[in-house]
């Protein structure tokens, strides 16, 4: 008996460690959520600008010319960007992922030969490897908690370079949405060959000195980096909130362990106490008796 309550006393500890542990993650989470956001939603808005502008240029364009970023062609080969995170304890949000992932090439009956893939992040990276997916880069592009846009330009200049040089005929950016703390969507985005740009009422007209055609082969590789780096920092809002939503529903579970087990020890202990003084009343008793 006494080892039976030692044991339970014992995971009653280790659980309450675990517990603080998860708590003190998801207090780190929930704060790194709300900059992440924040940081997200000031970013937002300069891309509103960016896209307003290259969609001016795009109407500027002479009719006969086209840029080979935005001209559609025949898919031979579709290239995917899977947005996933450096580290786990983030509950479904990869998984999940890869999950859609797979059912898209389903859907679309693409076998391995038909795709070459990418990875912002370890766990997507260690994904694609271990499928035996082709990867366009042998090292995976590491992605911190403070994205800076300078780490995701070595990938995102391999793809572009690649639709240049029809490698691939269309990129599909894959990553996690944050609508609200309690909800993400998965989405694949075609970011290659650019698509509808969004309509702009500026009459305003530029001179370009080194003439559109140059100033586009300069401006859109910058616009479809400056996607990526957005849809990673959307991303990453919700990495956060996932493995916040995670953290507490692990401390939850942990509360809930520790109540049952220290309802287990009370009996056994009630159990313990109760066997001891009946064998001292049995005892008090055989003593009378003998007396």
């Amino acid at each position: 008996m006494a080892n039976s309550l030692r044991e339970v006393k014992q995971r009653i500890t280790s659980t309450e460690s675990t517990a603080q542990i998860t708590k003190a993650m998801y207090m780190v989470s929930s704060s790194k959520v709300k900059k992440a956001e924040r940081i997200y939603k000031g970013y937002q808005d300069f891309m509103k600008r960016k896209e307003e502008l290259v969609s001016l240029m795009v109407s500027k364009m002479p009719e006969d010319l086209e840029h080979d970023l935005l001209k559609p062609r025949q898919i031979k080969k579709t290239a995917y960007l899977l947005v996933t995170s450096d580290r786990g304890l983030a509950g479904a949000y990869n998984s999940s992922l890869y999950k859609a992932f797979e059912e898209r090439l389903k859907q679309e009956e693409l076998s391995k030969n038909d795709i070459l893939c990418g990875s912002i992040g370890k766990q997507g990276h260690s994904y694609l490897k271990r499928n035996q997916y082709p990867i366009i880069s042998s090292s995976p592009t590491l992605i911190r908690d403070d994205v800076m846009f300078i780490d995701v330009l070595p990938l995102a200049n391999s793809f572009i370079q690649a639709y240049l040089a029809k490698e691939i005929d269309r990129l599909v950016i894959v990553y996690n949405h944050y609508i609200n703390s309690l909800s993400l969507e998965i989405r694949f985005e075609e970011l290659l060959p650019i698509g509808s740009l969004r309509d702009t009422e500026s009459t305003i007209d530029y001179i370009y000195e080194t003439g559109i055609e140059k100033t586009l082969d300069i401006v859109l590789p910058m616009y479809i980096k400056d996607m990526i780096y957005g849809i990673i920092l959307d991303a990453k809002v919700s990495e956060h909130s996932a493995r916040m939503n995670s953290m507490r529903n692990a401390t939850d579970n942990a509360t809930e362990v520790i109540a049952k087990l220290q309802l287990l020890y009370n009996r056994a202990r009630q159990g313990a106490i109760t066997s001891e003084l009946i064998d001292i009343i049995g005892g008090a008793n055989a003593i009378g008796g003998d007396a």
